[in-house]
């Protein structure tokens, strides 16, 4: 009788286990939150409580961004009247979540381009690598940070130098292009490049072993534009990170390419586009060098970026498209060419806008029935060149097939940048944060 009883014991023991691990060893779902948002006006402000209904869909909660002080190579929170217990005490507004949320695992990114208050804000990520000194004072400053304000791990968004933007040519424009380049050569993004790639193996190697006795995640995120074959030596990375994530998005901007609106975030390469700027390219990379599946994880951005057309734009709407400059900025955002979900769809038609003209005219949504690219929009500049707009997005849709494409390769999971760009209060359709939904939906 006993002995059936015990038995009975330890095989719900074991059930209880497994249903545990279901959740922590499953595809991850990595929340950004930019925690400067909460510090915002009017409707582009976010708080710690608007993010709640978002964390039941969440693995992780990446709380962002601290930096680094150029003096001491430490770790810093960007604005520590925000971050600090000192202050406003956001870090541990954050961290607390877990007793609510208690699969939830709160981790702090460093980075992003973020952190700009130098002329070059790579140049200190770069100097930092070159000193045993430097390295060992982050490293220690980082474990202290996090222990303590019980953070979880660290996502490591390195602000490593930008790629310069590359435009689409044809045939007779690449023939050109590589003519020039016998005489002027290429532009050298790093001359230290093979000592920085080294030395941040060296970092993130050292950053896993002070975490392992806390059991600390560490994660790399992989920033659009920085070039992994340059700056990272992925067959000695990727043994001592949890996680890889690849936010492969705003391939496209208006900003660093003012004249060429197209595609932001495909998952395959366009026909005739630059090579490897897309979802797949970036994942074979790291497959190639034998990064394990499941600890690759994909970037899904909650905003579009727009462009503003002109006589030359032609009226398909068809990318790439001849543009100029980044559009007005959207009422909640604030800035030139971005536009969050909530933005993007106001911009679509719907019954607010039914009769609108001019710049409040609603633009003509073009879908991806291919499930390859991304969704875009446009509207036609008037006779006077104004008003015209061409923008690509993400929308539920779209998330749900970057979701889908992550859970037919095997993939880790996928990434949200970020909730306070979701719709997070429902204007749009009424269920809040719909491209976080979608994505967890599908995935």
């Amino acid at each position: 009788m006993w002995g059936k009883a015990a038995a009975a014991l330890l095989l719900l023991v074991t059930l209880v286990r497994g249903q545990s691990n279901s959740t922590t060893t499953g595809p991850k779902v990595l929340c950004y939150y930019d925690g400067s948002n909460s510090l915002k006006e009017g409707l582009g402000k976010v708080t710690v409580p608007d993010i709640e209904l978002a964390l039941p869909f969440c693995t992780h909660l990446i709380y962002g961004y601290a930096g680094i002080d150029p003096t001491s190579n430490k770790i810093r929170p960007l604005d520590g009247t925000l971050d600090l217990d000192s202050g406003k005490g956001q870090y541990r507004a954050v961290t607390v979540l877990k007793k609510r949320f208690p699969n939830l695992k709160v981790l702090v990114s460093i980075g992003f381009y973020k952190d700009l208050t130098e002329e070059k804000p790579f140049e200190k990520y770069l100097t930092l690598l070159e000193s045993t000194g430097g390295r060992t004072a982050f490293v220690n400053s980082v474990h202290t940070l996090l222990k303590t304000y019980e953070f979880d791990g660290l996502d490591l968004a390195w602000q490593f130098p930008q790629s310069k933007p590359k435009r689409i040519r044809g045939w007779t424009g690449k023939l050109w292009h590589g003519f020039k380049k016998l005489f002027t050569g290429d532009s050298i993004l790093d001359p230290k490049a093979d000592e920085h790639r080294e030395e941040f193996t060296a970092l993130v190697r050292d950053l896993k072993n002070a975490f392992r006795p806390d059991n600390y995640e560490l994660g790399l995120t992989v920033l659009p534009h920085v070039n992994e074959t340059v700056f990272m030596d992925i067959p000695l990375l990727k043994d001592n990170i949890d996680y890889v994530n690849l936010a492969a998005f705003d391939q496209q901007t208006p900003e660093r390419n003012p004249k060429e609106g197209d595609f932001t975030s495909p998952i395959y390469e366009p026909e005739g586009r630059v090579v490897g700027n897309n979802v797949e390219g970036k994942v074979n990379h790291w497959l190639a060098n034998k990064t394990p599946l499941n600890k690759i994880v994909i970037g899904i951005p909650t905003y579009g970026r727009g462009w503003k057309l002109n006589g030359d734009s032609g009226i398909t709407g068809v990318p790439p498209i001849p543009a100029n400059g980044p559009h007005i900025p959207g009422p909640y955002s604030g800035i030139d060419g971005f536009y969050s979900w909530a933005e993007v769809c106001a911009m679509l038609p719907n019954p607010g806008n039914a009769n609108a003209k001019g710049a409040d005219y609603p633009l003509r949504k073009v879908g991806d029935p291919t499930k390859r690219f991304g969704v875009y929009a446009f509207r036609n500049p008037d006779e006077n060149e104004k008003n015209g707009v061409w923008l690509s997005y993400e929308d539920p849709d779209s998330s749900g097939n970057k979701a889908a494409y992550v859970k037919a390769k095997g993939l880790g999971g996928i990434s949200i940048f970020d909730l306070g760009n979701d719709d997070f209060r429902g204007t749009c359709a009424g269920d809040k944060f719909p491209i976080l939904r979608a994505a967890k939906y599908r995935l």
